[in-house]
């Protein structure tokens, strides 16, 4: 970064994409379009953005705990080892990948998504008792292992895809499935940051920029309620999402 002001903008740009991601998930759909258009390559774009990813899940789950929630069970633990087992062939392939197919894709998941937070119905399961064992236990460790493939790969949107899963398949409530995102994602994108590492694919200056902004982010939306925000929130994915998918897709 050439100018005081980018390092201000990325900052920034954590903050934002920190709430999002704390509320319901979607913000690497901000992150990582703008990297791409700051100049760094696609797959180097794919790992930086997990830098600020995991300095984002520590803060969330030290917000969640300070609150008094449960971080850490049984459950929890055979999600994470499922999801990381994924990450591991998700980003092996985000790293071979040729890069201007990687931005016609990354196009299309951010088109994709964004649709599916706009129209995905709205859902009351706090009634509902949640299903933790047995059967359920199976179908939620699979369904990790399959979103731990698309975190590994591109990221963007895995947290909607996580609070479906937990919603869906065992019943629970949003605050509780996003203290489970934070915990599953945190640990598989430190197996990520890894792989990408090891390949040259990180670029920490921006990367911890990043993170500076999705640390305070994080810390402070946790913290709040995880019921509020999301209108705004959907109508600036909309608006950001549309612009940044047409170029992608025509201006590689």
């Amino acid at each position: 970064m050439e100018e005081w002001y980018h390092y201000v903008f990325l900052a920034l740009l954590g903050v934002l994409v920190a709430f999002i991601n704390t509320l319901a998930g979607g913000g690497s759909l901000l992150t990582l379009p703008i990297l791409i258009f700051m100049g760094l390559p696609p797959s180097v774009a794919n790992g930086t953005n997990r830098i600020a990813i995991l300095i984002q899940g520590f803060a969330n789950i030290v917000g969640y705990k300070s609150k008094g929630m449960q971080i850490s069970s049984r459950f929890i633990w055979y999600l994470s080892a499922s999801a990381i087992v994924g990450t591991l062939i998700g980003s092996k392939l985000a790293i071979e990948i040729d890069e201007r197919l990687f931005n016609r894709v990354l196009a299309i998941v951010m088109v994709v998504i964004v649709t599916f937070m706009v129209l995905q119905p709205k859902r009351s399961i706090a009634d509902i008792a949640e299903r933790l064992t047995g059967k359920h236990m199976i179908w939620a460790v699979i369904a990790f292992f399959f979103i731990g493939i698309y975190g590994g790969f591109i990221q963007a949107g895995t947290g909607i895809f996580i609070l479906l899963a937990l919603s869906s398949i065992n019943k629970m409530t949003l605050i509780k499935s996003n203290v489970i995102k934070a915990v599953v994602m945190t640990l598989y994108t430190i197996a990520a940051l890894i792989l990408f590492g090891l390949n040259g694919k990180l670029d920490w200056e921006i990367g911890l920029t990043l993170a500076s902004g999705q640390a305070l982010g994080g810390w402070i939306t946790s913290r709040w309620s995880v019921n509020k925000g999301d209108g705004i929130v959907k109508v600036l994915l909309v608006i950001m999402i549309t612009i940044m998918s047409i170029k992608l897709w025509f201006f590689n």
